[in-house]
This record gives C-alpha cells, structure tokens and sequence, in this order.
C-alpha cells in the first residue's frame, strides 16, 4: 500500500560538549515519502516544480545525479538487508521549497513485509556539493529501535569547525506517532567522550500531517 507524503515540522538542536560549549536550535520542515507513490497532494510534486517537491536526482547517489530509490534499493540489496517481498523504503528529507533547497542530511528508511525497520542509510551534504552516505544496521539487521546505538566512523567533511576524525553514534527513534534522530559525533578529545557535536531531530505527533 502506498504511503501519501507527509509534512513534519520539527526542532533540530545543535550543542557543543567539552571545554567548548555552544548550542542552538531551529525549526525544520521534512517530508516522509514513499518513493514508490504515485500520490501527489496539490502543494507537492515529485520531479517538478511546486510549493514543496522532491527530485529524484537530489538523493541517491552523486550530488545533482541522484538515482533515487533504485540507487537506495540497490544499496540495501548489496547489504543484504532483509525486506523480503513486501518490503518498503521511505525518504525522510528536507522538501525544494519554490525550489530551493538546503540539505544536510536525508535518511533512506528500509521496512520489511511486517513493518519493522531494518535498515538506514543516513545520506549527509556539505556546501560543497559534495556527499557522503552512512549505512546504518543493528547486528544481524535486528529491528532499529532507540535502545541501539549504531556506530560509524567519520569519513566527510562537514564543516569548517570539525576535522575529518572520530566517530558518529546515530541513535534513532521511529515510529509512527514520534520521530526522534540523534546524532553525536564524538572526536577522541577525552576518553569517555564528553567531547563531541550533537544534533537531534525531534518531531512530535501534533506535526505529522498529510501535505494538502
């Protein structure tokens, strides 16, 4: 069954940890999608113009030569990622608003045929035009739940204020009534890892709506 687009407008939170400390946040708006839909509200299109739209050729792949979910799929099968028959995949990203867009992570979300999420692939974007994919999996692709903590290390450059180095522990909480990503990127400056960049997507109940 296809999914129709849905709106989330949510928080993201930045903060700083160790002899450092800076934090902030800000509204975001995302869309969850199931690539495979052919449904199209009147304020979202795929692959044109529109209030709010998604490309294929914005995900999946080189930046502005995106494959889209043929690329996702193909990552998830090479993986061995077990959907099964009946699996799906959705894309939580940010929409083209008028488009334009500004992009630092979309997630590629793999359920199988009984609704369990079994893998993501956390796709990340610099200013640069430059993008590197992080594939996320519990061991034996068990169900991803908030209690697993997925470890991968930094291969990208994000940022001016942040080297090349350490490691990211994505943490991530999806359901159908709450949606929470955290991201810490913990750089090796103490033992215990109090030294690291957070960024979390939170996003609420009360937020998760049909696009008109």
């Amino acid at each position: 069954m296809s999914l129709p687009p849905k709106h989330l407008r949510g928080i993201t939170t930045h903060a700083r940890r160790g002899s450092l400390r800076n934090a902030f946040r800000y509204g975001v708006d995302y869309v969850l999608i199931d690539p495979s839909s052919r449904i199209s509200p009147a304020l979202f299109s795929r692959n044109r113009f529109n209030l709010a739209s998604v490309y294929d050729r914005d995900h999946g792949g080189a930046v502005k030569a995106g494959r889209g979910v043929d690329w996702a799929r193909r990552v998830f099968a090479d993986r061995g990622v077990p959907l099964g028959a009946h699996g799906r995949i959705l894309l939580l990203t940010q929409p083209r608003f008028l488009g334009y867009v500004f992009n630092p992570v979309s997630f590629w979300l793999a359920y199988d045929g009984a609704g369990a999420l079994r893998a993501i692939i956390a796709e990340v974007n610099n200013p640069f035009d430059e993008r590197h994919s992080y594939f996320c999996a519990a061991p034996d692709f068990a169900p991803i739940d908030k209690s697993h903590d997925i470890v991968a290390d930094k291969l990208f450059y994000v940022s001016p204020f942040q080297d090349i180095a350490g490691q990211y522990r994505f943490q991530f909480d999806i359901g159908s009534t709450r949606i929470a990503i955290r991201i810490a990127h913990e750089n090796g400056c103490y033992k215990l890892s109090f030294c690291h960049h957070l960024l979390v997507l939170f996003f609420k109940k009360v937020h998760i709506r049909p696009i008109l």
